[in-house]
């Protein structure tokens, strides 16, 4: 399967002044295989560690830093030489041995020459959790589910991704019921890349649903296994409850809904886990829309979304006759199966804030608002054919932005800085 992160790490390897690498990413969505591939496609050798359970690699690591001697254990360890020209050198799972971390500062100053890239599944936690690694000394990235155009491509739609890159708009409208279906099938499947490689190969929604629900029991076994005991019970509770979050008209979080009488400060810490570990999104809001929009945040107020769409679906028990019936399956979760798409595209941009906007008085929401770093967008998202954009219409006629969009299932038209964007084309 294509992932467009590829690219990325070729980039990473050409650069002059190039630093040891730390992918970020949620379990499961394939950031041992990328590194992996990567190695076999852009090397003559390949050395992988996974600090997991390897208690070699911790005592390797436990006494001094010195590179040249570490080299020289992984040597003895893996059998394989260790070439600064045509070795990448991966170590998997790299928060299970601190000191791991710590080394990347050792390789970057004593040996620059060397291409360490890293990951693990539960990095986001051992960073914030204090674990010491220098700021300045290495290069991160982030790795998320498949997007939609990795999906078409994953499917052996590669012709139609290349239609999309080309933007031309009237043949685009003319294979639109090709893409409507297979966005719906994206809505069901999702990106994670096992889910997406058993459903290239054999089409089976069945076992689709399975292959999510494995990874989302992984998910819940990381939750006792990882996390304090203390707020074990809050994390269940803030992820379970996301579904039904997002079905309601206004996708504001609510603590209430969690349990009677729940207050932000019980709950603060959970949500924090869950965003460290890169299985939630959060969308905070913002009431005046000015640049940058970090700066009128309002930190009480914010929407979460899942890692994964096909995810949220399992998680809801989203029924495979939803997405058989055609539109049938966007009749009471549309919204949020919409909202959730649009989001899991937007976050692959590492190069936007995104946020959401309504006014004091509540009859104002626009559902994105998009920080480029030169000019606020907002973003109005549709589930069906419906352009009623009433709150648009309000924001714009107060605001003026330079260009505001709309994303729906209706053909693409630019009309006076509005653009009609194609749910398929985002």
């Amino acid at each position: 399967m294509y992932r467009y992160a590829m690219e990325n790490l070729r980039e990473w390897k050409n650069k002059k002044n190039r630093k040891p690498l730390i992918i970020e990413g949620a379990r499961q969505v394939g950031k041992t295989w990328l590194m992996k591939e990567f190695g076999r496609q852009e090397y003559t050798n390949t050395v992988y560690i996974n600090f997991d359970s390897n208690s070699r690699m911790a005592e390797l690591f436990s006494a001094d830093l010195d590179i040249t001697r570490i080299l020289r254990g992984i040597e003895i360890y893996t059998g394989k030489k260790i070439n600064s020209e045509d070795t990448l050198i991966i170590f998997d799972e790299v928060q299970e041995v601190p000191k791991a971390l710590s080394s990347l500062k050792y390789f970057y100053e004593d040996a620059p020459e060397y291409h360490v890239i890293c990951a693990g599944s539960l990095l986001g936690i051992a960073l914030h959790g204090g674990t010491s690694f220098p700021v300045g000394k290495v290069e991160f990235m982030k790795l998320f589910p498949m997007s939609f155009r990795e999906f078409l491509t994953a499917t052996g739609k590669e012709q139609y991704v290349e239609l999309l890159e080309q933007k031309d708009h009237q043949m685009i409208s003319s294979f639109k019921q090709i893409y409507i279906d297979a966005l719906k099938e994206y809505y069901y499947v999702g990106g994670m890349p096992e889910a997406v490689l058993s459903y290239s190969q054999a089409h089976d929604l069945e076992d689709v649903r399975n292959i999510q629900n494995m990874i989302l029991a992984a998910y819940e076994q990381d939750f006792s296994k990882h996390a304090p005991v203390s707020i074990v019970p809050k994390i269940r509770m803030v992820w379970n409850s996301i579904p039904s979050q997002l079905a309601k008209e206004n996708r504001k979080f609510i603590y209430g809904l969690l349990r009677k009488g729940a207050r932000a400060k019980d709950y603060e810490t959970a949500i924090m886990w869950l965003i460290d570990c890169g299985l939630i999104h959060k969308v905070s809001r913002i009431t005046t829309p000015n640049l940058p929009l970090k700066a009128y945040e309002d930190l009480k107020a914010f929407k979460l979304y899942l890692v994964d769409i096909g995810l949220l679906g399992a998680l809801a028990g989203l029924k495979q006759s939803a997405l058989l019936d055609g539109n049938d399956m966007f009749v009471e979760f549309k919204g949020a199966l919409t909202e959730q798409y649009v989001l899991q595209q937007l976050v692959t941009d590492p190069d936007i804030g995104i946020y959401y906007y309504t006014n004091d008085r509540g009859n104002c929401e626009i559902d994105f608002l998009i920080d480029d770093g030169d000019k606020v967008i907002p973003l109005e998202v549709k589930a069906e054919l419906n352009l009623k954009a009433k709150s648009l219409k309000t924001y714009r006629e107060k605001y003026s932005p330079e260009v505001a969009v709309r994303t729906s299932m209706a053909d693409y038209k630019e009309n006076d800085g509005l653009v009609d964007m194609p749910l398929y084309m985002m």
